[in-house]
């Protein structure tokens, strides 16, 4: 691991892709601390300290602090990953955008653009609610008086929503121009970022110092023997053997190759964690918005608890499922190897094929995302028990997301280390 990353350096060109990367996750975490202009920020950061639970706890895991500092990127990745989710569903709802998605670079560039301002409308909406909340009485966050009321309130939510804006922006620079998948290294450094502060906190909470240290020990053992499993996983694959006939192609005899079509149990990596994750966020969002007691009870209670177990287990399954269908057609796998002369061993070629790859699909998708569903809640459980902070830091949900991301980040990386004839991270 370490000689390809020694490698990696050795090539200008990705050296050039690795510090752009660290360089606009550096200014990431910067602008997570730059406070909204007019915000009291010691005040608002003592509030913030008694109040962060429960739903709004779970919205600052995902922003690394920022909403606990109110900072210019208060709202985080959020409203673009919301963004994303529905322009996904629309693809299988909305006929015209279902084409975009059939037509090559030039669709996509059409559901990145609807992506873009969806983003931005949702960035407001949010800004507008977290305003409205902070202000109510629950919070009573006095914003300055330099400027007439109206005023600050514009100037805040033009902030939050170019704070959104600037996130979007810089996840996009780090896919084009860096090494990984912006947004979801975005996501890593946010969940990463509160690691320190939550191992201080085990080890301090606890009034028997050794105590406290015994847990904060016994708890990072528990994830480091559970890592290998996760990767073990996200790895798997069920492979189906795909044999193709000889035939002439102009003057060539080609074909009488085996190969094979790769279905990992896990293929939908860690989308279906960010997916679900981002739903049960939509309830705290919703209470930020209006403030309404049941509203945010209603958000409260899927944030914790065994409602948010219950939905967090059947909307993981729910994802690996859909996000799995979108990758693998079965239809279009089937006929791609009929014109290519392939068939799968002792299946039919046309619907017999389709329908078998179909349930191969099936198969192996349910154990993967009950098993990330599972790793996913149960942390969540112990947490809700504990109430150490350690665990909602290391959680099934958090370390999924870092395991997976970096898993894929690694891959992107090894792919081009090995274009200049070196070895990857993976032997």
């Amino acid at each position: 691991m370490l000689k390809s990353l020694i490698d990696a350096f050795k090539v200008p060109e990705l050296r050039k892709k690795i510090l752009f990367t660290l360089s606009i996750l550096l200014l990431y975490r910067f602008g997570s601390f730059v406070p909204v202009p007019g915000i009291p920020l010691g005040e608002f950061s003592k509030m913030m300290q008694e109040q962060v639970a429960g739903a709004m706890g779970l919205v600052d895991l995902f922003t690394g602090g920022a909403l606990s500092n109110f900072s210019v990127f208060s709202l985080g990745i959020m409203p673009y990953i919301t963004a994303s989710i529905i322009m996904q569903l629309m693809q299988g709802v909305v006929p015209a955008v279902g084409r975009w998605a059939k037509e090559g670079e030039a669709g996509r560039k059409k559901i990145t653009q609807t992506t873009r301002y969806l983003t931005l409308i949702l960035g407001f909406i949010n800004a507008i609610g977290y305003l409205f909340l902070f202000k109510s009485p629950q919070y009573g966050v006095v914003f300055t008086t330099a400027l007439p009321e109206a005023l600050t309130n514009i100037v805040v939510v033009f902030t939050l929503v170019a704070g959104t804006a600037f996130i979007m922006w810089m996840g996009e620079l780090i896919t084009q121009r860096g090494i990984g998948n912006g947004m979801s290294l975005i996501i890593f450094t946010s969940i990463v970022s509160r690691v320190p502060s939550a191992i201080f906190e085990s080890t301090t909470s606890n009034a028997d110092m050794g105590m406290g240290i015994a847990i904060t020990i016994l708890i990072v053992a528990i994830v480091l023997l559970v890592i290998p499993a996760i990767i073990f996983v996200e790895r798997a694959q069920r492979r189906i053997p795909v044999n193709y006939a000889k035939r002439m192609q102009g003057r060539k005899m080609v074909g009488g190759q085996t190969t094979y079509i790769p279905l990992k149990v896990n293929s939908a990596g860690v989308i279906p964690i960010i997916f679900a994750s981002c739903i049960i966020y939509f309830p705290a969002q919703l209470a930020a918005l209006f403030n309404v007691g049941w509203l945010n009870s209603a958000a409260n209670a899927v944030s914790s608890g065994w409602i948010n177990w219950i939905v967090t287990i059947v909307l993981i399954v729910f994802f690996a499922y859909f996000y799995t269908t979108m990758v693998f057609n079965p239809e279009d796998l089937s006929n791609n190897m009929r014109k290519q002369g392939g068939f799968i061993p002792g299946v039919r070629p046309g619907s017999a094929t389709m329908q078998y790859i179909k349930n191969v699909i099936n198969r192996v998708t349910l154990p993967g995302g009950i098993f990330i569903a599972l790793i996913a809640v149960v942390p969540s459980i112990f947490f809700f028990f504990t109430g150490n902070n350690l665990i909602q830091a290391f959680g099934g949900t958090s370390i999924l997301i870092m395991i997976g991301v970096a898993l894929d980040t690694m891959n992107k990386l090894e792919s081009q280390l090995k274009m200049y004839n070196y070895d990857g991270f993976f032997k």
